[in-house]
C-alpha cells in the first residue's frame, strides 16, 4: 500500500519513512506544499500523512482543496504538541486523524491500519483475544472464559491497546500518549499502577489460567501481551 507522506522537517522523514516501510507500506515523501497537493491529485494512495505547517500550501489549505475536490483518501495530520486549534480545524476540514508530535512511528502506522479498514468496511478488531481473554470494543466488555472482568475505562483502553499488537513492546510514554494523553507528567507511574490493577482483576478470575501473566513487563522498555499461539 502506497502512503504519501507530506513532511519538510527531513528529521521526521528520516524516521516515518523507514518505520512505515518496514511495516509492509510504500512511502513517497514529499517536502512542499504545492508538490505534495499536485502528488496528492494524482492519486493511487491508500492513505496522506499530512504535516500542518508547511512551505508552499500549508497542510490545512491542502485538506481543504482535497475535500473540495472531491478526494476522500485517508488523511492523518501532523500537528504541533499545543496547537489544540489546528487539530479541530483539520478534523472538522475532513482529515480522519492527526497525531501531536513527537510521536511514535508504531501509533502513526497503527493509526493508518485503523483508518484503512475502517474506508474498506473491515471490523477485524471489534473483538480482541488472548487466550481465554476476550474483549469487546463495541460493548466494551471483558471476559476471561465465562467470567466478567470489571475493568474502569481507563484500564479497558490499556488492556486494548496492548490486545491490539501481542508481542509489541510499548514503552510507558506510549501508553501515557494512548491512554491518558499529552498533558501527563511522563515521570508519573499510573501505567504502572493501571497494569498492577488489571493484572489483580484477571489474577482473581483466572488463577488457574494464569491470566494475570500475560501482560509481561520488559525490563528497561515497557510491557507488552504475552504473545500466544
Amino acid at each position: 500500500m502506497k502512503i504519501l507522506l507530506i513532511e519538510d522537517e527531513q528529521a521526521i522523514a528520516d524516521f516515518v519513512a523507514p518505520g512505515l516501510s518496514a511495516r509492509g507500506f510504500e512511502v513517497q515523501h514529499c517536502t512542499d506544499g504545492n508538490d505534495g497537493l499536485a502528488e496528492t491529485f494524482k492519486g493511487g494512495h491508500a492513505a496522506i500523512v499530512l504535516d500542518i505547517m508547511l512551505p508552499g500550501l500549508d497542510g490545512l489549505s491542502i485538506l481543504t482543496s482535497l475535500r473540495r475536490e472531491s478526494v476522500m483518501t485517508p488523511v492523518v495530520l501532523l500537528t504541533a504538541r499545543n496547537e489544540l486549534g489546528d487539530r479541530i480545524q483539520g478534523l472538522e476540514l475532513g482529515a480522519d486523524d492527526y497525531l501531536a508530535k513527537p510521536f511514535y512511528v508504531e501509533e502513526l502506522a497503527a493509526r493508518i491500519h485503523a483508518l484503512l479498514r475502517r474506508v474498506n468496511g473491515e471490523h477485524p478488531d471489534a473483538e480482541l483475544r488472548a487466550g481465554r481473554l476476550r474483549l469487546d470494543r463495541i460493548t466494551r466488555e471483558v471476559r476471561c472464559g465465562d467470567e466478567h472482568v470489571e475493568l474502569t475505562g481507563r484500564e479497558f483502553s490499556l488492556l486494548a491497546y496492548l490486545m491490539r499488537t501481542p508481542g509489541q513492546v510499548y514503552t510507558r510514554g506510549q501508553i501515557l500518549e494512548h491512554v491518558w494523553g499529552y498533558d501527563f507528567d511522563p515521570n508519573t507511574n499510573v501505567v504502572d499502577v493501571c497494569i498492577k490493577r488489571i493484572r489483580g482483576k484477571l489474577a482473581s478470575i483466572d488463577a488457574l489460567g494464569d491470566g494475570a501473566g500475560l501482560i509481561e513487563s520488559v525490563r528497561g522498555s515497557g510491557y507488552r501481551l504475552r504473545p500466544l499461539p
